[in-house]
């Protein structure tokens, strides 16, 4: 074409100005980049190290190494054991109360009494005028005539006398006549004698209901002139044997029943089957009643044991008294 460009001339414009904008984006492409921003506060910055001390060199192992020392052996470890209290003690029953005893025995010696019936009555001379046949007692159980037969001629004229009790001397251990008669006394008027009062031998000796316990055969009386005990005969009480046993005086009590005195007491058929049988041979053993037992009492509180507490007391029969079972 005429006054322009030719066809080839367009096309090396249009490639020039492809070229140049292809040149410009390469440069936005590969040009460079801003590094991003980084905040110093954000980041901490770490200290720099000390320097590590070089260690020391282990020393070189002994060529000759040493013997090992025996190991102690090891003590067993005790662990404490809880200590329990012990359990509580329970305390026993108080054992039973022994059975109170049935009779009281008295013994009584030989050379401390002596029979009064059919002894011998002496006067002071030595000279024997009869025996003592009979004790007469009051009311309250004193002694107060004693009863002599006074001997006649070959036994004729012989006559039974009453004599106050203070009239006479004894002696238990007289291998004669055991009975001194004053050489004053005088018999008792009769008058005084009929006084309610009581001749012992022979006279039943009862309990308190009335029933028979046995009968006087003898009295025994010491050298004070004091009665210590009667012999009874209880003869059919407990058994069909004849046997006698002595009663201690202290045991009678004397009481009045129709005007009439009558010696009580209270012995049961144990008893009296427990009681030793008299013998002329043996010493005497004379039987009371039991005392009955104390009423039970509510036991008093126990006070703590002290060092100074007192001794308990003890109380010791006497030697010729005992208790029986």
């Amino acid at each position: 074409m005429s006054g322009g460009f030719s066809r080839p001339a367009w096309r090396l414009l249009l490639l020039a100005v492809f070229a140049l904008f292809a040149l410009s984006g390469c440069s936005l492409l590969w040009g460079p980049q801003q590094a991003p921003i980084v905040d110093a506060t954000v980041m901490p910055v770490e200290p720099a190290s000390a320097p590590v001390a070089a260690s020391a060199p282990e020393p070189a192992e002994t060529e000759a190494a040493e013997p090992e020392q025996p190991k102690k052996p090891k003590k067993p470890v005790v662990k404490p054991r809880k200590v329990e209290p012990p359990p509580p003690v329970a305390t026993p029953a108080p054992p039973p109360p022994a059975p109170a005893p049935l009779i009281v025995l008295r013994t009584i010696e030989r050379s401390e009494a002596r029979a009064l019936l059919d002894s011998e009555v002496q006067k002071p001379d030595g000279k024997v005028v009869g025996r003592a046949v009979d004790l007469i007692a009051d009311a309250s159980g004193k002694p107060r005539e004693i009863v002599v037969n006074l001997q006649g001629f070959l036994g004729v004229g012989d006559r039974k006398v009453n004599f106050p009790w203070n009239a006479f001397r004894f002696t238990p251990t007289a291998k004669t006549a055991p009975i001194t008669l004053n050489a004053t006394a005088t018999p008792t008027p009769a008058a005084k004698s009929a006084a309610v009062q009581l001749q012992l031998i022979d006279t039943d000796v009862e309990r308190s209901n009335g029933a028979k316990v046995g009968r006087v055969i003898d009295v025994l009386i010491d050298a004070n002139a004091q009665p210590q005990a009667v012999v009874l005969d209880v003869n059919g009480m407990v058994s069909t044997e004849r046997r006698t046993i002595a009663a201690n005086w202290s045991a009678l009590r004397f009481v009045t029943k129709d005007k009439e005195l009558h010696p009580l007491i209270d012995l049961s058929d144990a008893q009296i089957n427990a009681t030793p049988p008299y013998a002329n041979d043996k010493p005497i053993r004379a039987v009371s009643p039991a005392p009955p037992p104390a009423p039970a009492s509510a036991p008093a509180p126990v006070a703590p044991a002290t060092a100074a507490s007192a001794a308990p007391a003890t109380v010791t029969a006497g030697s010729n008294t005992r208790a029986v079972r």
